[in-house]
C-alpha cells in the first residue's frame, strides 16, 4: 500500500492537462526565460519556456551552486512554488524520519543514493556556460537565416549544393518528378529540450550531449504531407538550409555534420561540436555537443492519421482514393512522424510530472544509471529502450486513470520507489502480448507488430516504437533481476543495482556468433539498406529462437556502431567489413541435449511445418514408450563442435544464407578445455567423477553391512574435494587418498581420554581393515599414523583401496572428543602452552571432522543443481595453482568464492559454463575490500534443505539479524587483529558462522591476498580489453584486418621474474614427468623392491610427491625469512620472495633461527660504532640446493 501522500507532498493538485501546462509555465516564470527575452511568438507559441532559465544562469549561477551545495535547503519545497508561503512544508517530524527510512529499503541504502546522485548530476555552472553561450549564438545564427521560396526537389537539392550541403534525404530519396516544392521559412521556435534543461543529465566520460530543437512553422506543410515520406523530405531539407545557413556564418564557426536521431534514418539531425580554436564560440571545456533536431509542431496532422494500423506508405497513385485490399500498416513510419510532433510536449509533460512529484528528477538520474551500465540506449541499434522511454513510463504511471482517478504510482514516492516500481511495471508483463494502453479508446495494435506497446493516448504514440523482440526480451530480464535485487532484505544490492557494468559479453553470454555484414549481401540493396539489414536480423533472430528452444535463456545482437557524416556529402553505404555480434545465455540441463522430439505423426500440419523448418535433418522414429514422432538427432562423438554450434551453422545455412554460415565465427566456453573434461559435451559437470563417486557408495554400502563391528555405523561422510566435484583432475586410479569420516553410534563405554580414545579409534580402524579384506571383494585396506608429536590429535587412518583402484583414508570421528578439548582449555591448573595445544587442536578437529564433511555435503548438491559449478571451481583452482597461490589457499575457501558467485550471481544470471563462473569469480574478487568486507555466502538462499542429517545445523534462511551477527564477529576480528596477522580473509556462511575455519593462522597473509587481488585485477582488465578490441574489430575501427582474441593460456601464466628465488625440480621428480626410455637398473635392492610393489602397483595410493615433501620442509625451516610459493599440480618450481623484516639489518642476536652474518653499524654521531646482523642468503640457498639434492635442477636468484 502506498504512503499518504500527504506525508510528501501538499494535497492541492489539479490533474487536467490545462491545469499541468498552467503548472509549467508558472515553474518557467520563476526558473526560466527565452533565450533572448524578447520573442513574441515564442511567448504565444508557449514554447519559450523550454529553454529553462539559460539567460539567468550567468547572473544566478552562485546562487544555484549553492543551492546544489546545501540540498538540504529544497529537500521538500519545489522551485515553483518556493515564491508562495502556503506551499511551505511543516517541520519534518519523528513519523517522517520512520517514513524516509522505510522508502528507501534501508538508511545505508539511502545514503548510498544520495552519494551517487551529488557525484553524478552537473553543477549547470561555470563548466556549461561556454556551451550554453553556443546555443544562444546558434539560435540567433538560424533565427536570421533568410527565407528560401518554394522550389522542386531536384532545384532545391542543385542550390544547397553550392553551398557545399547535401540535402540528407532518407531512403528512398525523393522521386525527381515530385508533385510538391521544398521551402525553408523562419522557425516558430528554438528552444533546448531533453535531459538537460530538465535537470535530469548525468555526467559522463563521453561527455553530455544537448538537444537544441527547431519548430518548423505550420505553414510549410499541407494536409497530406504525413504520406509517403513527404514530411521527411521537407525536414530533411529544413535541416540542410539550417546547415548552410550556420555554416556561411562569417563571424561564427562551428564544426557540423549529419548523424542520425536514434540511429533512425528517417530523422537526420545536425551534430554542432565545438571548433578548438578557442575563440569566443568555442565551448571544448564542456565537453559536450549540441544536436540540432527539427520537429513539426503539435497538431499539424490528425493523430488519428498516425495511429498504429494506420498505412501512411502507399502504392503510386493510390494517395487519394481507397485500395481494393486492406493497406498493410506502418507502425513504425506513423510513431516516428509521431514523435517528432510530441518533442515539445512531452517536455511540457515531463515538467508537469516533476512540479508534482518531488522526487521524479532523482529517479530519473537513477534511471540514466541503471541503463547506462547495462547499455542500453535509445538508439535502434542499443535496443530503442533509452533514458527518455523510461522517462515517459514513469511519467505515465503517476498519471491518475481516466476512469477511477487512481495512479499506479504515488507521487509522494521516494526516487527509489518510484524507480523500483517503473522496473516492476516493465518486468511484471509481456507488452508485445497484451499491450499498455494508457487514455486512450479503440486503438488496434497490427497483428504484424513486433515491438511491444506502452501507448501514450493524450499524445498519441507508442513510446516503445524502436524495441525488438531481443531488446525488450532482455529489458524484462534485466529489469526483474534488478528488483529481485532490490527486493532481498539480507544483503545489500547497491553496487549490484548501480555501480558495476553489466554489459559485458563474456560475464553475461556463453557463446557468441560472429557474423560479417559483408555475408548478408546487402550492397546491392541501395536505399532499401537499413530495412533489409533490419529484416535480415530479424530473420536470424527467429530462426535461431525456434531452433534453439529450450537449449538458450536469452539471444541479443550486439551491432555495429553507426557514424556521423559531412554535411557537404550524402549518407555514405556501411562499411561491410564491419560485422554483427549475436550473444546465447544457455541452459545447461538441455543445451547438450542430442535428440529432439517433434511433434508426432498423426498431426499433419505441425510434421509439415517441423519437416519444412528442418529439411533432411528431420527424421520419423518410433521411441521406447511406442510413440512415432519427427525428431533430430545431433552427434557429439564425431564432431568437436557442441550440439548448440551444430544447430546454430545448420540453420544459418538452411535459412539464412550458406555464405552466411561459412563465414560466421562461432566461440563459447573458451576456458574449459584447460581443465580435463571441463566443456559438458552431452552430460552435466559432475559426470567424470561418478566412477569414484559409485565406489565411493559401493564401500559405504560393504562397511555399513559389516556384522562384527563393536558399535553401528551412524554415517560415512565424504570429507575431499575429490568426492564433492572440485578436485582439478579427475580422479583416477593410483590417486591420492579421498578423505572419509565414520561416525558410530554414542556409547559410554569410550574412554574419556583424549589418548585413549586415539588408541580405541586404532583398534576399530584395525578391525574394520580385517573385516573387508574377509569379504573377497578386491579391497585392500592399510591403517596409518599420523600426528605422531601430538598425543591427543587424530593418531590413525585406514586407506582402503577397491578393486576399481580408487583409494579412500577414512578417519574415525568421536563427538566426545571437542568436551575433552573444551576442558583442557579452560583447565587453569594446566601451562599455556598445553592450552594453546588444546585450541589448536580443538580448530583442526572441528574443521576436518565437522565443518568439511559439512562443507563437502553441501557443494556435492550444489552440484548436482548447478551443473557449471563442478568445472567453474577446478578452473579457478587451476587458475589459483597456475599463480602459485593454492598453497596458501585452502581448497574449501576457493570453492566459497565460486559458490558466491552461484547462489549470489547478481547483477547476472546464474552461469552456465565454467568460463562464465570462472570470470565472474575473478571479477568479483578483483574489487572485493577483504580488509573491510568479510566474505558471506548463504547456503540457504538454494539450499533450502539439507540432504542428509546434519548434526548442529537448522537449515534456515540467513536474516538480516544473522548478517549484522556475521558483520560483528568479523569487526570483532579486525579489532583484535588490527594488522591482521592472524585473520585476513573472514569467510562464513549460515552452516558456518566462526568466519575463520577455513583462513585462521594467517592462511593466505596480507601480501599473498593483496596479490590475488592484483592478479584478479589484471585478468578482469585483460578481459575487458579483449571485449574493447573485439567491439573495435566489428566496427571496423581496429588497425588489424582480424580480431585477435585472448588466449586462455596468458590469463594461467605467471610472472617468475617477480619473484626473488627460482628452485627448479628436476623434471623426472615432477607430477607431470617426460616420457622416459626404459633405463637399467643399478641396484638389486631396487629393483626387488619394485617387483615386490608391482603387484600394488594399481591398488596402493600415490605417497606425498617428494617435490611436495621438499617445499614442506622448507616451509618448515626457512618460513619465517622466505614466503614460499608453488603450483601442488606439476610441481615442477618451486618460487619464494625475501621477508624483509626479517632478513633485513638488525640488532645483534644470537640463534636468529635463519642464517647470518655480521654487519658493521655506521658510526653515531659520538664516534661509536658496532655490529648488527642481516641474513646471509647466499649461505641460505646453498643449504638449499645442498637439502633438494638431486630433486634441485638449478637455483635462480633475482639480482
Amino acid at each position: 500500500m502506498s504512503p499518504p501522500v500527504t506525508k510528501r507532498r501538499k494535497l492541492e493538485h489539479s490533474e487536467s492537462d490545462d491545469e499541468s501546462q498552467g503548472s509549467f509555465a508558472g515553474f518557467d516564470e520563476t526558473n526560466g526565460v527565452d533565450l533572448d527575452g524578447s520573442d513574441a511568438e515564442d511567448a504565444d507559441d508557449g514554447s519559450d519556456v523550454l529553454m529553462n532559465g539559460l539567460e539567468d544562469l550567468d547572473e544566478d549561477e552562485d546562487a544555484s551552486e549553492d543551492a546544489e551545495e546545501d540540498p538540504k535547503k529544497e529537500e521538500y519545497v519545489h522551485p515553483s512554488r518556493k515564491q508562495t508561503p502556503a506551499a511551505k512544508r511543516r517541520a519534518p517530524s519523528l513519523q517522517n524520519a520512520v517514513y524516509t527510512a522505510e522508502s528507501f529499503k534501508s538508511n545505508m541504502f539511502k545514503l548510498q543514493l544520495d552519494e551517487l546522485l551529488e557525484q553524478v548530476k552537473p553543477k549547470y555552472g561555470k563548466k556549461e556556460a561556454p556551451a550554453e553561450n553556443a546555443m544562444r549564438t546558434l539560435k540567433g545564427i538560424i533565427e536570421s537565416i533568410p527565407h528560401r521560396d518554394p522550389l522542386p526537389v531536384i532545384e532545391a537539392e542543385k542550390t544547397l549544393k553550392t553551398a557545399g550541403v547535401a540535402v540528407p534525404f532518407p531512403s528512398p530519396r525523393p522521386p525527381k518528378d515530385a508533385p510538391y516544392k521544398l521551402q525553408y521559412a523562419r522557425p516558430a521556435s528554438v528552444n533546448a529540450t531533453g535531459s538537460y534543461p530538465l535537470k535530469t543529465a548525468t555526467r559522463a566520460e563521453e561527455g553530455l550531449s544537448i538537444d537544441l530543437v527547431v519548430t518548423m512553422p505550420k505553414s510549410l506543410f499541407h494536409d497530406k504531407d504525413y504520406l509517403n515520406y513527404r514530411y521527411f523530405y521537407k525536414r530533411a531539407y529544413y535541416l540542410a538550409c539550417l546547415a548552410a545557413g550556420i555554416k556561411a556564418s562569417k563571424e561564427h564557426k562551428f564544426e557540423l555534420s549529419f548523424d542520425c536521431l536514434n540511429g533512425n534514418q528517417l530523422q537526420p539531425v545536425l551534430v554542432v561540436r565545438p571548433s578548438g580554436n578557442g575563440d569566443a564560440d568555442d565551448f571544448s571545456s564542456s565537453k559536450c555537443q549540441i544536436n540540432i533536431l527539427v520537429v513539426l509542431p503539435e497538431h499539424t496532422f490528425a493523430q488519428s492519421k498516425l495511429l498504429p494500423n494506420s498505412n501512411c506508405v502507399r502504392p503510386k497513385g493510390s494517395e487519394d482514393e481507397a485500395p481494393n485490399k486492406t493497406p498493410i500498416p506502418t507502425p513504425f513510419y506513423n510513431s516516428t512522424l509521431q514523435s517528432d510532433a510530441n518533442i515539445t510536449a512531452y517536455l511540457k509533460f515531463f515538467h508537469g510530472t516533476a512540479s508534482k512529484a518531488d522526487a521524479f528528477k532523482d529517479a530519473c538520474i537513477l534511471g540514466r544509471i541503471w541503463l547506462k551500465q547495462r547499455g542500453f540506449g535509445s538508439q535502434l541499434r542499443k535496443g530503442g529502450f533509452g533514458n527518455f522511454e523510461f522517462v515517459a513510463i514513469m511519467a505515465l504511471l503517476l498519471q491518475p486513470n481516466a476512469e477511477t482517478g487512481a495512479q499506479s504510482l504515488s507521487s509522494g514516492y521516494s526516487s527509489y520507489q518510484l524507480f523500483k516500481s517503473t522496473l516492476h511495471f516493465l518486468s511484471r508483463g509481456d507488452l508485445t502480448r497484451k499491450p499498455f494502453i494508457f487514455q486512450a479508446l479503440n486503438i488496434t495494435i497490427p497483428k504484424a507488430e513486433t515491438a511491444p506497446v506502452v501507448f501514450d493516448g493524450p499524445r498519441g504514440q507508442n513510446v516503445l516504437f524502436k524495441m525488438t523482440p531481443w531488446s525488450y526480451s532482455r529489458l524484462r530480464s534485466e529489469a526483474k533481476a534488478t528488483v529481485d535485487m532490490l527486493s532481498d532484505s539480507v544483503f545489500d544490492h547497491f553496487d549490484a543495482a548501480f555501480i558495476l557494468k553489466t554489459e559485458l559479453l563474456k560475464y553475461r553470454y556463453d557463446a557468441t556468433l560472429e557474423i560479417p555484414l559483408a555475408s548478408l549481401q546487402l550492397e546491392s540493396t541501395g536505399e532499401e539498406y537499413d530495412q533489409r539489414l533490419s529484416e535480415s536480423c530479424r530473420k536470424i533472430h527467429n530462426s535461431l529462437t525456434r531452433a534453439l528452444a529450450d537449449r538458450i535463456t536469452a539471444l541479443s545482437f550486439t551491432m555495429p556502431e553507426q557514424e556521423s557524416w559531412s554535411i557537404s556529402s550524402r549518407r555514405p553505404m556501411e562499411n561491410q567489413r564491419k560485422s554483427i555480434l549475436i550473444n546465447f545465455a544457455t541452459d545447461p540441463a538441455n543445451a547438450t541435449r542430442t535428440v529432439d522430439h517433434g511433434p508426432a505423426a498423426e498431426n499433419k500440419l505441425e510434421a509439415a511445418s517441423f519437416r519444412n523448418f528442418w529439411g533432411e535433418k528431420a527424421e520419423l522414429r518410433r521411441f521406447k514408450d511406442g510413440s512415432i514422432l519427427e525428431s533430430l538427432v545431433w552427434s557429439v562423438k564425431d564432431s568437436s563442435a557442441s550440439v548448440v554450434e551444430q544447430i546454430v551453422f545448420y540453420v544459418l545455412g538452411k535459412h539464412v544464407g550458406a555464405q552466411v554460415a561459412e563465414q560466421a565465427k562461432f566461440t563459447s566456453d573458451v576456458l574449459a578445455y584447460l581443465v580435463p573434461a571441463g566443456r559438458m559435451q552431452g552430460q552435466s559437470g559432475i559426470a567424470p567423477f561418478l566412477p569414484i563417486m559409485n565406489a565411493f557408495s559401493a564401500m559405504e554400502k560393504d562397511i555399513r553391512d559389516l556384522e562384527d563391528l563393536p558399535l553401528q555405523l551412524r554415517h560415512i561422510r565424504a570429507a575431499d574435494s575429490q568426492l564433492r566435484y572440485a578436485s582439478v583432475d579427475i580422479p583416477s586410479a593410483g590417486h591420492y587418498p579421498a578423505s572419509v569420516v565414520l561416525q558410530f553410534e554414542g556409547s559410554g563405554r569410550w574412554p574419556d581420554d583424549l589418548c585413549a580414545i586415539q588408541r580405541t579409534k586404532i583398534a576399530f580402524l584395525l578391525r574394520i581393515a580385517e573385516l573387508l579384506v574377509q569379504l573377497d571383494s578386491g579391497y585392500v585396506a592399510r591403517v596409518g599414523i599420523e600426528n605422531p608429536s601430538q598425543p591427543a590429535q587424530n593418531q590413525a587412518f585406514l586407506d582402503v583401496t577397491v578393486s576399481a583402484g580408487f583409494t579412500f583414508r577414512i578417519r574415525i570421528y568421536h563427538d566426545r572428543e571437542p568436551t575433552l578439548f573444551h576442558r583442557q582449555i579452560k583447565d587453569k591448573s594446566l601451562d599455556t602452552p598445553s592450552r594453546e595445544s588444546a585450541a589448536a587442536s580443538l580448530a583442526l578437529y572441528k574443521r576436518e571432522f565437522i565443518q568439511s564433511p559439512l562443507h563437502s555435503q553441501v557443494l556435492q548438491t550444489l552440484c548436482t543443481r548447478f551443473l557449471a559449478l563442478s568445472p567453474s571451481i577446478r578452473l579457478t583452482k587451476k587458475w589459483f595453482a597456475s599463480h602459485l597461490l593454492a598453497a596458501h589457499f585452502t581448497p574449501e575457501l576457493i570453492e566459497l568464492l565460486v559458490i558466491r558467485t552461484f547462489l549470489q550471481p547478481h547483477p547476472w544470471p546464474v552461469p552456465t559454463t565454467a568460463t562464465t563462473g570462472f570470470l565472474r569469480t575473478l571479477a568479483w574478487t578483483s574489487h572485493w575490500d577483504w580488509r573491510h568486507v568479510p566474505l558471506i555466502v548463504d547456503f540457504s538462499s538454494n539450499f533450502s534443505e539439507n540432504p542428509a542429517d546434519l548434526e548442529d545445523t537448522k537449515s534456515r534462511c540467513m536474516k538480516s539479524e544473522d548478517l549484522e551477527r556475521l558483520q560483528t564477529r568479523f569487526e570483532a576480528w579486525r579489532r583484535i587483529d588490527p594488522a591482521m596477522n592472524r585473520v585476513v580473509l573472514f569467510a562464513a556462511t549460515n552452516l558456518d558462522e566462526e568466519g575463520t575455519t577455513w583462513t585462521d593462522k594467517a592462511k593466505p597473509e596480507k601480501v599473498v591476498a593483496a596479490r590475488l587481488t592484483a592478479l584478479a585485477k589484471g585478468v578482469t582488465q585483460a578481459v575487458r580489453a579483449d571485449e574493447d578490441s573485439l567491439l573495435h574489430y566489428i566496427n571496423n575501427q581496429s588497425a588489424t584486418k582480424a580480431h585477435d582474441p585472448l588466449t586462455p593460456e596468458s590469463l594461467f601464466t605467471t610472472n617468475m621474474s617477480e619473484f626473488d628465488i627460482v628452485i627448479t625440480i628436476n623434471p623426472k621428480h615432477t607430477l607431470n614427468p617426460p616420457k622416459k626410455h626404459k633405463s637399467e637398473v643399478q641396484f638389486k635392492n631396487l629393483d626387488l623392491q619394485q617387483k615386490s610393489t608391482s603387484s600394488f602397483s594399481s591398488s596402493s595410493p600415490t605417497s606425498t610427491p617428494l617435490p611436495l615433501l621438499f617445499a614442506q620442509e622448507l616451509l618448515e625451516i626457512y618460513g619465517d625469512a622466505v614466503l614460499w610459493f608453488w603450483d601442488p599440480e606439476t610441481m615442477d618450481r618451486i618460487v619464494g620472495l625475501w621477508n624483509p623484516v626479517v632478513t633485513g639489518q638488525r640488532g645483534w642476536k644470537i640463534r636468529a633461527g635463519w642464517n647470518s652474518e655480521p654487519v658493521k653499524k655506521k658510526a653515531s654521531s659520538d664516534g661509536c660504532g658496532g655490529v648488527d646482523i642481516k641474513a646471509n642468503k647466499a649461505a641460505m640457498l646453498h643449504e638449499i640446493r645442498r637439502l633438494g639434492g638431486e630433486l634441485v635442477k638449478g637455483v635462480e636468484v633475482k639480482q
